[in-house]
């Protein structure tokens, strides 16, 4: 069973999950620490991780050796490892690798959630390797681990003029943004137990045929 990435229903949103898929062991959410960046564009990547670890009744504790926040859960008997890099985004990679050295976990089985500016609003997109595409996130985490590993990326749209990129990410969104961004979260935080249940394949087809939720009231605005 394909779960539904666009809507959550009223059952735990891994019931009735049979590991057969992607063995995904660390997944990192990228943004930058602190109450003045929690809500800023750039942080979706802990939006969604935060999210989760509610979800798996996962609890956070910051750890000096990954240089992040940690949590750990169970996803039907299969452990999963949440990180949130606390070395600001252009250091992310640092995090990442230390982590994944200590438990000697392959690139192949890191799935890494991020902002993209490329996406439309709301849109979500899995790829496994590539560039970085301008994310500095992506840039120093290619530079520590190679590019094997995973990316869900979370659209935030783009502002339209480079100049105005920093500013953007850096910024929060308006209400009826933040909606769709909301929903984006939502969605991708059901990614994970699609992804070991039934595969990148079919998550990815899924994916593409996804139309955020709020578009249609955004374009109203």
């Amino acid at each position: 069973m394909l779960l539904d990435l666009g809507r959550l229903d009223s059952q735990p949103f891994w019931a009735g999950v049979a590991m057969a898929g992607l063995a995904i062991q660390l997944i990192v959410g990228l943004g930058n620490p602190g109450p003045e960046h929690a809500a800023t564009r750039h942080n979706a990547g802990f939006w969604c991780v935060d999210l989760l670890a509610e979800r798996l009744h996962a609890s956070w504790r910051a750890h000096a050796r990954y240089h992040g926040e940690v949590a750990r859960g169970a996803l039907s008997g299969h452990e999963l490892w949440l990180l949130k890099p606390t070395t600001y985004m252009n250091r992310s990679g640092l995090s990442v690798q230390a982590m994944a050295d200590y438990f000697q976990i392959e690139p192949a089985r890191i799935l890494v959630v991020h902002d993209d500016l490329d996406l439309p609003l709301g849109a979500l997109r899995l790829k496994q390797g590539g560039g970085a595409g301008g994310h500095n996130g992506l840039k120093d985490l290619i530079a520590h681990l190679g590019d094997a590993f995973w990316r869900l990326r979370v659209g935030i749209g783009h502002p339209g003029q480079r100049q105005q990129v920093i500013d953007y990410v850096l910024q929060r969104a308006s209400k009826a943004e933040q909606v769709c961004l909301d929903e984006a979260v939502d969605a991708a935080a059901q990614v994970v137990p699609a992804l070991l249940t039934d595969g990148a394949g079919k998550v990815m087809n899924k994916l593409h045929r996804r139309v955020p939720v709020a578009a249609g009231e955004l374009s109203g605005n």
